[in-house]
């Protein structure tokens, strides 16, 4: 689903660049579970958004089922992202003046596709929000606000779902329920489920781990897979 070929990404003045991540190639299957793991400032988040099309590589490219990302413009880009990446980020990103609901309808209302106000709710129902839904975010616990913004990821049926440390600002036992949503639901969507995380619990879920450290990654398929 994903081939990723000599990426390179590289920030600051040319005459002294710093190469976040160096040349990495690597592919992921679909269906496939990935935790992306390393230490502070190794390239985690860099990579996620790369692969979310959120930043442009200094070299090397990304294919997601052939589409070469760096040849779509901004506009083409926003488009291929709506239909076919969830994204969930660490920091939930609702917006306070919409309810649950209706954040959780923004990706269908954007694309014009019909009956997004039912397809929210059934997803809402699904994640355990069926009677907060017309709550705002000011409203909800930080698990219930993460839940949202999952329901909003996945409302569109992604192929490929992406999770910026989706459980860091959570307590030990909320984090554990989101991370049991989000493997439910990418098990039931056969979706691509890549996540960032600090913490070597969710990340020995996935069916592999991709270590980054100075910007080289070393693949690791998970044997012993913890559930």
């Amino acid at each position: 689903m994903i081939q990723v070929s000599n990426l390179t990404m590289e920030y600051g003045q040319e005459g002294a660049p710093l190469r976040v991540l160096d040349n990495l190639n690597f592919n992921m299957e679909r269906g496939d579970t990935v935790a992306i793991v390393g230490p502070s400032g190794s390239g985690k988040t860099t990579l996620l958004q790369l692969l979310a099309a959120l930043e442009q590589p200094t070299q090397g490219k990304i294919e997601l089922d052939s589409q070469t990302l760096s040849a779509l413009s901004p506009d083409e880009l926003a488009d291929f992202r709506r239909d076919n990446m969830g994204i969930v980020f660490q920091s939930f990103h609702l917006i306070d003046s919409l309810s649950a609901l209706a954040n959780a309808a923004l990706p269908l209302d954007i694309a014009g596709k019909p009956n997004a106000t039912q397809l929210a709710k059934t997803m809402l129902d699904r994640v355990g929000l069926k009677d907060r839904v017309q709550h705002y975010p000011q409203q909800l616990s930080g698990g219930e606000q993460q839940r949202v913004a999952i329901a909003r990821a996945l409302v569109h049926e992604p192929r490929l779902i992406l999770a910026d440390e989706p459980t860091g600002n959570l307590d030990e036992k909320t984090g554990k329920r989101v991370a049991d949503l989000l493997f439910e639901l990418h098990a039931q969507s056969q979706s691509t489920l890549v996540i960032v995380t600090h913490d070597m619990r969710l990340a020995k879920r996935c069916k592999r781990l991709f270590w980054l450290e100075s910007g080289k990654l070393r693949v690791e398929e998970n044997s012993e897979l913890s559930v």
